[in-house]
């Protein structure tokens, strides 16, 4: 699903009316028609319900909600019109001359002075006052109205993005200037904004309304930002041919492990072989071939001259991927053995966890990362290499620099995962769950992405699908075990069930 700028929804909506022969003012119609679908099913009649409305098309869309809820018995609406500059939309007035023609409905157009009502935290109070297509922060007035609404502890819907909040980027913009929302409707497609963690408290829970935009102009917009989704993924991943053997799904050489961190070196090998690598071998401290031969006998096991770390990283035999990093600490000697590998490596390339810990200590080592390499940091990690970062939209800008700069693909790790490629493409992740936040998902995660290079698939394919599995993986163990039982095991178990589903378009 393509994640659009605001300045591209105008044109998405012409598109629209011109497409389907219809007024702007009938898509205000059947967006307000979506809106009463959504707040009908979830409160009764005798709900209070205030409607805040601005003077744009966001505001007519609000107006036209208030419409549809009285007509259909909810007789508690009070609407107000925010009109102080005496300059509506086109739209936006059509509106507001349909409601006045309503005997009984509760309606205040303000133009100068301003009685703000009551408001309890038994009312429920809709955002219609500013979308995406605002361009500066609310200022005078309404920067008090967003406050009495946040202070008042009454449940908000914002219509289309929570007023204040811009659909792209927020630096440098007060959060506490901004409207609070508890769920946000908006329509069709997310805003890139929706995926940054400081602006959950803002957004709240969001639901993409389907309005039956122009499917035709969604296609031929361009844009960087994209939310993934099985269908974006099921094409990529097909059906086992009879007449196949073990190599032909790649072997992946994993580098993970050492004295008492063996099990990053079993939960990346049971991600990698429940993803379907044809072989898997892992290299780790001598000391932990007893623990990973005995978890996951399937896998080879090459031991490392040392026994309590790795020291040596040499690749001995061919093989399709790479990973290094579970477990691995950040001994000097491990470090130089992971030089010597940067130096050396022919094969595509998995970065995680110490690998990228040693890089951090050793900060010449991030130039030597082969072309293509993908590293998969969490934001620590990431701070650790590119420096400190006060937002996940300014880390967000970092990796994108960062990966054109390198040549490298970045999995951000976090609730919408991103996988930033070098072409500056950012893809966002729809699969996962809190539950996931357990001591080696991140590991799973690692060997998920090497199998699928291991089998062929373009590094930045391998990464965007190795996420998706993983996050499924995780959501199917949270089906099982709830997300305070679910440990990352449990995430490894069910990657090849994942892998299923999403052939075989069972409901996700």
């Amino acid at each position: 699903m393509k994640i659009f700028a605001s300045n591209q929804i105008p044109e998405i909506d012409n598109a629209t009316c011109e497409a389907q022969h219809i007024d702007s003012i009938d898509l205000m119609e059947r967006a307000a028609g979506a809106l009463s679908v959504e707040i009908i099913s979830r409160f009764l009649p005798s709900q209070r319900i205030v409607i805040i409305a601005g003077p744009g098309n966001n505001g007519g869309d609000a107006l036209a909600l208030a419409r549809i809820l009285f007509e259909q018995g909810y007789k508690k609406v009070e609407v107000f019109l925010f009109n102080v500059v005496g300059k509506l939309s086109h739209d936006c007035d059509e509106e507001r001359k349909k409601l006045i023609t309503i005997d009984g409905i509760d309606f205040t157009e303000v133009k100068h002075d301003f009685q703000p009502p009551y408001l309890g935290e038994n009312d429920v109070v809709v955002d219609g006052l500013f979308g995406s297509g605002l361009h500066q922060p609310l200022q005078g007035g309404f920067v008090m109205l967003a406050r009495l609404i946040n202070e008042s502890k009454a449940y908000v819907i914002s219509i289309d993005i929570p007023s204040g909040l811009f659909g792209e980027w927020n630096n440098n913009v007060l959060q506490r200037d901004m409207i609070h929302a508890d769920l946000t409707l908006t329509f069709q497609t997310p805003r890139l904004s929706f995926f940054f963690s400081e602006n959950a408290d803002i957004i709240g829970d969001w639901r993409l309304l389907d309005i039956d935009l122009d499917e035709k102009k969604m296609k031929e917009l361009p844009t960087d930002f994209l939310l993934v989704e099985a269908r974006s993924v099921r094409p990529l991943l097909k059906p086992r041919k009879k007449f196949t053997g073990k190599r032909d799904f790649g072997s992946a050489l994993i580098f993970a492990g050492s004295i008492g961190m063996s099990g990053a070196a079993v939960m990346a090998a049971k991600g990698c072989m429940r993803s379907g690598a044809g072989l898997v071998t892992v290299h780790s401290a001598r000391g932990g071939l007893q623990i990973v031969q005995t978890a996951v006998p399937e896998a080879m096991f090459e031991p490392d001259r040392n026994e309590y770390f790795i020291k040596d990283m040499t690749i001995h035999h061919s093989h399709q991927a790479v990973a290094v990093g579970p477990g691995i600490g950040t001994n000097e000697a491990t470090i130089d053995a992971l030089e010597a590998l940067l130096k050396n490596c022919k094969s595509p390339l998995v970065l995680d966890a110490d690998a990228l810990n040693c890089i951090a200590r050793r900060p010449q080592l991030l130039s030597m990362i082969p072309p293509h390499t993908i590293i998969t940091p969490h934001i620590g990690e990431f701070d650790r290499l590119f420096g400190e970062h006060e937002t996940s939209e300014a880390r967000l800008r970092k990796a994108i620099d960062m990966a054109k700069y390198y040549n490298i693909i970045i999995v951000l790790k976090g609730h919408y995962t991103a996988t930033v490629r070098p072409t500056g493409r950012v893809c966002f992740n729809s699969t996962g769950n809190p539950g996931m936040a357990t001591a080696g998902s991140g590991d799973v995660l690692t060997g998920v992405i090497t199998a699928f290079l291991a089998q062929g698939h373009r590094p930045e394919n391998a990464a965007t699908i190795g996420v998706f599995v993983h996050g499924l993986a995780g959501d199917m163990a949270m089906a099982e075990k709830g997300e305070y039982g679910m440990m990352a095991s449990d995430i490894a178990e069910n990657c090849g069930k994942a892998i299923r589903a999403i052939i075989t378009r069972e409901k996700l």
